[in-house]
C-alpha cells in the first residue's frame, strides 16, 4: 500500500525534505493534498486529520505521514520512520541515531533561516518587521550559517566510511536533506551562500552529487518539483542577503 504524504500543494517547505526521501527511493506515495476531492485527497483531506477526524493522534500541523493506522508528524521523526523502511538509513541502532541527530541538526537551521526573515512574528508580513528581520539575517549571515555548514563539513571529513556520505558508506536520508538545505540557501542568500560554500569542498561535492542521484534528478526537472517562492521557509528578500 502507498504511503499518504501530507503537506501544503504550493509550496516546498518542510514537506520538501520528505518529498526527497520518497522520490529518491522510488517507493508508491500519494501526495494527498495534491490531490482532487472527488478523490478524497485534498487539502481538506489534510485539514480534516488535523482535526482529529479517524485518529486519536491528532498532527499539530504538516508535514505528517499516513502508513495505514500509523500517523507519524514532523520532518525529522517522518525521516526517522521512514528511514530503514526504505533503504535510506542504517541498520544498526548507533547509525540510525546518529543520522536522526543530523537531521534534527538540519531541522535547527531551518528554523534559523525562517527566522532571518521573520524575526518577531510569523503572522505579520515581512515588511512589518524589516529592520529586525536585517538585524537578525546578519546575524544569521555572519554566525550562524557558518557555525552549521562547518559542522556539516567537519561529519564529512571525519565519517570512517569516507566523505562521499554523511553517515556511512551508502546515501542516507540525511545527505538528501543537506542538499535541499543547500539548494533553500542558494534560493534565499545567493551571495552569503556562495561564499560560504567556497570554504566547503566536502559539502559542495555531496550537494552535486546528490542532484546527479537519477531519481533525484528526474523529480527536479519535474512538475512535481515546486519552485522556491516566497512564501515558505527559504525566501529571497535581497536587502536581507548583505
Amino acid at each position: 500500500m502507498a504511503y499518504e504524504f501530507f503537506y501544503w500543494p504550493e509550496i516546498q517547505g518542510r514537506g520538501e525534505f520528505v518529498r526527497l526521501a520518497l522520490e529518491d527511493a522510488g517507493v508508491p506515495f500519494v501526495d494527498v493534498a495534491r490531490g482532487s476531492e472527488s478523490e478524497g485527497r485534498s487539502v481538506p483531506a489534510m485539514l480534516a486529520l488535523m482535526q482529529g477526524e479517524g485518529t486519536s493522534h491528532i498532527p499539530f500541523a504538516p508535514p505528517f505521514l499516513r502508513d495505514g493506522d500509523m500517523i507519524v508528524s514532523h520532518t525529522a521523526v517522518i525521516l526517522l520512520y521512514l528511514g530503514g523502511r526504505i533503504g535510506l538509513a542504517p541498520t544498526d541502532e548507533d547509525g540510525r541515531l546518529w543520522t536522526h541527530q543530523i537531521q534534527l541538526t538540519i531541522t535547527d537551521i531551518v528554523k534559523e533561516v525562517y527566522n532571518s526573515h521573520h524575526p518577531i512574528d510569523e503572522d505579520k508580513w515581512f515588511h512589518e518587521q524589516k529592520d529586525e528581520a536585517i538585524a537578525r539575517a546578519a546575524i544569521f549571515r555572519r554566525d550562524r550559517m557558518p557555525k552549521f555548514l562547518g559542522w556539516f563539513e567537519r561529519i564529512l571529513q571525519a565519517n570512517p566510511a569516507g566523505a562521499g556520505h554523511l553517515v556511512g558508506s551508502s546515501v542516507t536520508y540525511a545527505d538528501l536533506s543537506l542538499f535541499q538545505l543547500i539548494e533553500g540557501l542558494h534560493f534565499a542568500f545567493p551571495l552569503a551562500a556562495k561564499r560560504e560554500l567556497a570554504k566547503l569542498p566536502r559539502v559542495t561535492a555531496l550537494h552535486r552529487a546528490v542532484a546527479e542521484r537519477p531519481r533525484v534528478k528526474a523529480y527536479l526537472a519535474s512538475e512535481r518539483r515546486v519552485p522556491f517562492k516566497e512564501t515558505g521557509i527559504f525566501r529571497r528578500y535581497p536587502e536581507l542577503d548583505g
